[in-house]
This record gives structure tokens, C-alpha cells and sequence, in this order.
């Protein structure tokens, strides 16, 4: 049986002494797929007291992360996601309370969230509530309060929603423990219960956290408290942990098919032909006999070589998962198949009409730099959705791009495709070796070092290059001697003396062995294959002749050869 995530809960909160309740708290768990991918979340918040809507910022802001934060995409971090939704709820506070209450900090609130995903907890905190963890008896608090004091008495918040237009958020992550407790407070509780009173009450009822909140609440107000009194408690009851033969039992529970013939049918789908084998998978275009409006597809299969693989099986399975999340006119669309049960593991994705972008190569060695700039545009629209979402491609090639009769590019296999919020789940399966082409791979993925979209831009890069080339701006690079080899860029005028220098120092750029010093973004490496980038060329006479014009580089090696060889017959003939 599967072990999920699973906490106990408790959450009380009262006005206390004041007339209203400013306070506000939330929680949402989820079941299913959303439990794996975006956990399970508890969101405190306390409006401040001096502004005007107070009460309206806090309900706002924890019913507005809790709906925002589990629509983001699945592919996003919780880090990522979090921040996105806290920054954009931030400003429209600030916005709506500057509008409403003519500045005044109208719509203002504290906030702290914890989010457990997997076997993490991730912390959010700006204000100055609290979050506390209870482990092995001992009860730490985990955040800084944001507080500036003045003088010996008065004390002001010194962050928090909406009181500006920028937001600092502080963020951390804890690795869970069966049986941690998670305590979060307002000032309601912690200004009058120090770190050992809350320990004390919190081991006094260690299996009923509702209770307990009670308790806390009801003391607070006992001591003294002069504010709104709030606080929630999780308690870690399960995590999920990956049964290794349940884990390789539910990769393999569809059985891989057998070799396919023109002809056979698999499950509904009539295979046309054989397009492709090799000793990883096999594809084959097909027509499906169900559904008639779908035509023609392609049938990506297993090869039996690997059936009792669980590696394989979890890349095979990862690259169905990515195209089912990804929608761009330059990516390959996944067929859904969720009405149609399959008997066998496979993929199906749409049938392309066309060519490779290799072949195209092949059929064009001069392209203009018209050609190739339309060309890396298209491609990298592509890459730019899946960045997007978070995913690096790391396999990028012109083998895994198609071009179809319209010129339309569209990237394929999304095998070796890195996702930012897959890689915070632990599994049995770990991906550390390096999953893309080596001539094409990024240098830090040979240094051991994960891809960042940088490394996409790269590939980018020496695909350009080879376009206008012919060649590979570093040779054949072969995996087990990269780690050593030293990275540098040969000028691609030097293979055509047609690429304007400021091209070629825009394919330098994107190429370059650090990624720090390549693009960030794919827009800028686009831009500068479209117009000169005078900080790249400059006037040009920093760069050897050899790369600045190789053509009067070698006329005046030739003439100087030429010069060389009539003193020499003069001396001779004297």
C-alpha cells in the first residue's frame, strides 16, 4: 500500500480583547496527483492594526495564495510558485490600498505559510508571525520577526503585504520527520508566551494538535494578550516513501510490445511502417482506426532490451509526462489517450510531414543568415515555452528538430528534459549521468554541475554555428574525455568568410564555456543574430585578423609566402 503524506491538524483563533478579529488562517489538502505535486499548505496571516483594512488585506491574502498557489503550473517549484502568487498578491494590496484608502497602508497584512511537499517542508514568512518547529521534545522557532524598534518601547513592522510596492520574502526548508510539529502563531500568542511555554503546552497534548490550539489560545488570553490570538499546529502523522519493488512494480505495470509489423493493430492504432529502430526504441507512423479525426500518428515503443530496466522505464514514462504538459506550435504535441485503455507501454504523438532539421542541413550547406536566424527563432520559441514551465530540454540538436512543409520547426524527444519541481521529490531513481548529446551538451553538465537554461542556450548556439559551418564549434566531444577538455571557440568565419563578424561574436557569446558569461535569455542571443550588439564588436580591431577577415588573413600569408620565394631565387640567382 502506498504511503502518502498525511498530517493532523489543529487551528483556533479568537478577537480576544479587541472588538474584531484581524487575524485570519487557511488550509488546504489536497488528495491525488495535487498532493504529490504541490503538497499540502497552512497559511497564517495577521492584518496590522494600523491600517484601515486590516482585516480585509488578511482574509485576501490567505484565500488568494491558497487559490493561486495550487493553479500554478505543476512544473513549477514550490519556491518558484510561491513567490510568483506572493509577489503579484503584494502588489495588488499595495495598489488597492493606495486607491481605497489614499495611502494610508490601508490594505496590509503579516504573513507566514508552510508547505509540505514530499519529505520537505518549504517556509514563507514576512512579518512578524511566527513558525515554530516541535521536534524530539525540543520546540525551535524557525523565523525572524521584521520589526524595527524605536526607542526602548515602540516597535514597528518593518515588512509585510502590501505596505510596499516590492516584497522580501524569507524562504527556507526543513526536511520532515515523522511525528515534527508545526506551530504557527501571531503576536496575539507569542508576545505573551515565550519558546518554553509554548514547549511545555505543546508536549502536554501530543496527539490532539486541536486541542492543544485551544489551550494555546485560552492561555495567551489568560497572560494578558492585548491582541487577536491565532495559531495552527501540523503534525507529520506519515511521508511518502517509495517501496522499491511497488515503485519498479507500478513503472512496469503495462508490459512492453512486441517488434511491430505494417499491418498489426495496437490498441486501435493500424502501424503503416517502421520509421525508426535502434537498440533504445522503435517508431512507427500509424493511423488511428478509433477515432478517425485524429489520422495519421507516431508510435514511440520500449525496446524489450530494457524491460527490467527501472531507469529506462522512468525516462520512457518522463517523456510522455513533459509532452503532456507543454502547448507551442514549435513542440511536438502529445495524442491524449485518456479514453482509450492501452494494453502495452507506448507513447503516441502527432505525425509530422516533413524533414529533420539534419537532413535540412544536409540538403542546404549554405544557408544565408536570413535562413539561419528564421531557423533559430522558431526554435527557440519552443525552448522558451518549456522555460517557461521551469523544464530545460538538454538534448537539443538539429536530429531532434522537425521541419515540416510549411517551414514550421518543431523540437522533439523530451527524454533528457530536466523539470525544476520533479527534482524536488526524491525518488529511488536517480538521473545524474549526463542525458544529452555530448557535441551539443552544455560544458557544466561535464563538470557535474545541473543545466540551467543557459545550458539550453548553448546547444542553441553550436546548432547555429553548425548551420553556418558545416562544423561543430568544438569538435566531436567524446563523454568520457570532456571533463578535461578545454572549451575553446574557433571563429566561424574562419570556415566561412561569409558570417558578418557580428555574428559570429553573437554565436561566441552564446557558446562561451561559463554560463555566466553566455545569454540569459534566448530573446537577447535572437536579437543579436539580427542587428549588430556594438558591445560585442566593438570597432572590431581588438579581434585577430584571422577572425575579423580570414580571407585577407590568408591573401597576405600567400603573398607574404609569394615575396618570400623571389628573394629567395634572387639570392640565389646572385
Amino acid at each position: 500500500m502506498k504511503i502518502s503524506l498525511a498530517i493532523t491538524l489543529g487551528q483556533h483563533s479568537i478577537a480576544g480583547v479587541k472588538p474584531q478579529n484581524e487575524d485570519f488562517h487557511g488550509v488546504c489538502v489536497p488528495k491525488g496527483a495535487v498532493l504529490d505535486s504541490k503538497g499540502i499548505a497552512i497559511v497564517l496571516a495577521d492584518g496590522v492594526s494600523a491600517s484601515e483594512g486590516g482585516k480585509e488585506a488578511s482574509q485576501i491574502a490567505v484565500h488568494q495564495f491558497l487559490d493561486d498557489y495550487f493553479s500554478t503550473p505543476d512544473s513549477w517549484t514550490v519556491k518558484h510558485a510561491a513567490t510568483k502568487v506572493l509577489g503579484a498578491l503584494n502588489l495588488w494590496l499595495y495598489n488597492q490600498g493606495q486607491r481605497e484608502y489614499a495611502g494610508s497602508n490601508g490594505l496590509a497584512t503579516t504573513f507566514c505559510a508552510v508547505i509540505f511537499k514530499s519529505q520537505t517542508a518549504y517556509l514563507f514568512h514576512v512579518g512578524d508571525s511566527r513558525i515554530y518547529r516541535l521536534r524530539d521534545g525540543r520546540l525551535e522557532c524557525l523565523t525572524k520577526d521584521h520589526r524595527i524598534q524605536f526607542g526602548t518601547e515602540r516597535e514597528y513592522l518593518a515588512r509585510a503585504l502590501g505596505i510596499d510596492a516590492r516584497l522580501d520574502v524569507d524562504h527556507r526548508t526543513q526536511t520532515l520527520q515523522e511525528g515534527d510539529c508545526y506551530l504557527l502563531t501571531t503576536d496575539g500568542i507569542h508576545d505573551v508566551l515565550d519558546r518554553e511555554s509554548l514547549e511545555s503546552l505543546l508536549l502536554a497534548s501530543p496527539h490532539d494538535p486541536q486541542q492543544c490550539a485551544e489551550k494555546l489560545v485560552a492561555t495567551a488570553l489568560e497572560r494578558g494578550s492585548q491582541d487577536n490570538i491565532t495559531c495552527q499546529i501540523a503534525c507529520i502523522d506519515s511521508l511518502p516513501e517509495a517501496n522499491k519493488d511497488e515503485f519498479y512494480g507500478n513503472l512496469t505495470r503495462l508490459p512492453f510490445p512486441p517488434d511491430l509489423k505494417a499491418g498489426n493493430v495496437l490498441d486501435g492504432y493500424l502501424i503503416l511502417r517502421e520509421l525508426n529502430a535502434t537498440s533504445r526504441s522503435q517508431v512507427y507512423l500509424a493511423e488511428d482506426t478509433l477515432d478517425t479525426g485524429v489520422g495519421k500518428v507516431v508510435i514511440k515503443t520500449p525496446s524489450v532490451n530494457f524491460n527490467d530496466d527501472p531507469l529506462y522505464i522512468d525516462l520512457f514514462l518522463h517523456e510522455e509526462w513533459v509532452a503532456k504538459r507543454l502547448n507551442s506550435s514549435h513542440l511536438i504535441k502529445l495524442v491524449e489517450q485518456a479514453s482509450r485503455p492501452r494494453t502495452f507501454l507506448y507513447s503516441v504523438v502527432e505525425y509530422i510531414e516533413g524533414k529533420t532539421l539534419r537532413q535540412w542541413m544536409l540538403d542546404n550547406p549554405n544557408p544565408s543568415v536570413a535562413q539561419v536566424r528564421a531557423t533559430i527563432d522558431q526554435i527557440s520559441r519552443g525552448l522558451r515555452t518549456m522555460h517557461r514551465l521551469e523544464m530545460i530540454h538538454q538534448d537539443l540538436k538539429p536530429d531532434n528538430v522537425l521541419i515540416d512543409h510549411n517551414n514550421t520547426l518543431k523540437i522533439i524527444d523530451f527524454g533528457s528534459t530536466r523539470i525544476a519541481g520533479l527534482a524536488e521529490t526524491q525518488t529511488v531513481l536517480q538521473h545524474n549521468h549526463i542525458v544529452g548529446t555530448a557535441s551539443y551538451s552544455a560544458p557544466e553538465y561535464f563538470r557535474g554541475q545541473s543545466g540551467t537554461t543557459r545550458s539550453d542556450i548553448f546547444s542553441l548556439g553550436v546548432v547555429a554555428y553548425e548551420m553556418f559551418t558545416g562544423r561543430l564549434p568544438f569538435g566531436e566531444i567524446e563523454p568520457e574525455k570532456a571533463a578535461k577538455k578545454r572549451f575553446v571557440y574557433t571563429s566561424a568565419r574562419l570556415y566561412n568568410p561569409e558570417v558578418p563578424e557580428w555574428v559570429d561574436a553573437a554565436l561566441e557569446k552564446a557558446t562561451q564555456s561559463s554560463p555566466e558569461k553566455r545569454y540569459e535569455l534566448l530573446s537577447e542571443f535572437v536579437a543579436d543574430l539580427t542587428k549588430p550588439n556594438s558591445s560585442l564588436v566593438g570597432d572590431g580591431q581588438s579581434r585577430p585578423l584571422l577572425e575579423r577577415n580570414p580571407v585577407a588573413f590568408w591573401r597576405g600569408v600567400a603573398l607574404l609566402e609569394l615575396l618570400a620565394i623571389v628573394g629567395l631565387v634572387w639570392l640565389l640567382a646572385h
